[in-house]
């Protein structure tokens, strides 16, 4: 006879089903999204078995996606005493979660789209006229573009949180 489960682990059990789904879209792998959802609302630090149990994935899945959340840094080894395992925790501070990811996407996805457009604009900087200066037109004004939302995100994230939402309110009310 199964034991029933309370009604905030079902509820968990969704949301680490669905961060997973939302993971994907945000340019991570399902499997890694799922165990910072499960790290994220743990009581307590766990480790790679744990994980592994839970999630109903293999060890070298769980190792490398904790290994990479790691890199990420949006979780933290943890040792204890007399005991040889390394445990998981995850950040739980939602502002320096979205900072995180935030700095993480622009290293990883931002600054070499940046760095494209600029070399694709300097190879072009010659054209006169037609479609090689509309092509390169086009990459100048896509890196004002990001180049801009840089600007906008790097502000951001260098305020504090009570900061950050006041000034968000004044710039959407």
């Amino acid at each position: 006879m199964s034991k029933e489960l309370p009604a905030w682990e079902k509820a968990r059990e969704e949301f680490v089903t669905q961060w997973g789904s939302l993971g994907t879209q945000w340019g991570i792998n399902r499997t890694m999204a799922q165990i910072h959802a499960l790290l994220m609302t743990a009581p307590e630090p766990m480790c790679t078995d744990d994980v592994m149990e839970k999630l109903e994935i293999s060890r070298g899945n769980a190792h490398t996606n904790l290994k990479e959340l790691v890199e990420w840094d949006l979780v933290r080894i943890i040792t204890k005493k007399g005991d040889r395992k390394e445990y998981f925790e995850a950040e739980k501070d939602v502002w320096k979660i979205f900072i995180t990811i935030t700095r993480e996407r622009k290293r990883r996805e931002i600054e070499p789209a940046i760095r494209l457009l600029r070399d694709c604009a300097e190879q072009t900087k010659e054209e006169k006229a037609g479609p090689g200066r509309e092509f390169h037109q086009q990459m100048k004004e896509l890196d004002e573009f990001l180049s801009f939302g840089l600007k906008v995100g790097d502000t951001v994230i260098s305020m504090k949180h009570a900061s950050a939402l006041q000034w968000a309110m004044r710039v959407l009310g």
